[in-house]
């Protein structure tokens, strides 16, 4: 107990669960990794009321702005459970800065918000070390955020994470474009793994499976399970930006996050247009075998829950197609023809898929 000014015992912010000085210290902790991710139009310090940005200083003439935020969802529960943090960090930023991406914006600044019982400030560290991490990728500012320490609201250990990100594209430029229809390509861009959703049906596997975190992965050799599941989102932006400006090809982009193919490829197609996609041109990662097959899981049950290997659908017109797919991989993405867009029939789905993925029983 502390003593006010006439002597008496009082209590302190401290002995109610709230550490003012952890605060500090995890301040002082991720300043340098702020100012690492530091761009045109992004020169101020952590530490102020609100982060700036200088659209002029960025290079933008008549920018339309684009807002996005995400959460990280209950892959945060393995981060936890096997104290490896820094990899939800990037996934935070991905979540984000790649639904700024499929609209054709350039990602220009991100904030994060961390909440937990009792600021660990070690643990503290390595989330804002991979969200820096990220917004480097990306070229996103880290610009500021907030840490909020709540005891009573989370178990120990426990913590949260949301993700804040604007962008920007010059106006009429943003995607998808008004031209897109039939004979469109669609091209696949490969997924770094599960990426960041559909972690309650992994862990419920993993569950049933009788394995622990530290066991060796069945899927992927030289890591433990709980490593190899922790695998972070990729991050497609520089080299989507890069296909964007050389091809001029790009019509329409999808992230494929939860829903998989069937839920967000329609969101960028318009209505009597259908995507019809070829399921053996996926090479999926293994993780995705040994999910079907440990879960007993069905096919389109595991289209609507994960990427399946496809994590950004490209739209592109025939005769760009090969252009975009040179500067992509050039850009280091893997890239496989999809599909092709067709006419949609009168109360079909606007999703088809032919043949099998390569782990369908």
């Amino acid at each position: 107990m502390s003593q006010d000014q006439n002597g008496k015992n009082g209590l302190t912010y401290s002995q109610a669960g709230v550490d003012i000085d952890a605060g500090n210290a995890l301040v002082k902790r991720i300043s340098p990794l702020v100012k690492a991710t530091r761009r045109p139009g992004a020169d101020s310090d952590i530490g102020g009321f609100g982060g700036l940005f200088d659209l002029k200083g960025a290079g933008f003439k008549d920018p339309v702005l684009v807002a996005a935020n995400d959460g990280v969802g209950t892959k945060l529960k393995i981060a936890i459970d096997t104290n490896v943090h820094s990899g939800v960090g990037i996934d935070l930023v991905a979540m984000c800065v790649n639904d700024l991406v499929v609209q054709g914006a350039e990602p220009l600044f991100f904030l994060d918000y961390f909440a937990t019982g009792a600021l660990d400030v070690d643990m503290a560290t390595d989330v804002v070390a991979g969200i820096a991490e990220g917004c480097k990728i990306s070229g996103a500012a880290l610009i500021g955020g907030e840490t909020a320490e709540m005891p009573g609201m989370y178990a120990a250990g426990d913590y949260d994470l949301a993700g804040f990100s604007v962008g920007a594209a010059e106006r009429g430029t943003l995607l998808p474009s008004k031209d897109i229809g039939e004979g469109d390509v669609l091209l696949g861009l490969a997924s770094s793994g599960v990426h960041s959703n559909g972690f309650s049906l992994v862990r419920k596997i993993v569950e049933l499976s009788g394995l622990k975190w530290s066991d060796p992965a069945p899927f992927e050799d030289g890591k433990t399970l709980g490593e190899a599941l922790m695998e972070p989102t990729r991050i497609y932006v520089k080299p989507l930006l890069a296909a964007i400006k050389e091809t001029g090809g790009i019509k329409a982009l999808a992230h494929i996050t939860g829903g998989g193919l069937p839920e967000n490829l329609p969101r960028v197609l318009p209505e009597g247009l259908a995507a019809r996609i070829d399921l053996a041109a996926i090479s999926s990662p293994a993780v995705f075998g040994w999910l079907a097959q440990t879960g007993g899981i069905a096919q389109f049950e595991m289209l609507r829950t994960f990427n399946c290997g496809v994590g950004m659908v490209v739209a592109v017109a025939a005769d760009q197609a090969e252009a975009v797919r040179e500067v992509l991989e050039r850009e280091g993405e893997t890239v496989v023809t999809l599909g092709t867009l067709e006419a949609a029939k009168d109360g079909g789905e606007q999703v088809v898929f032919d043949g099998a993925l390569g782990f369908a029983k």
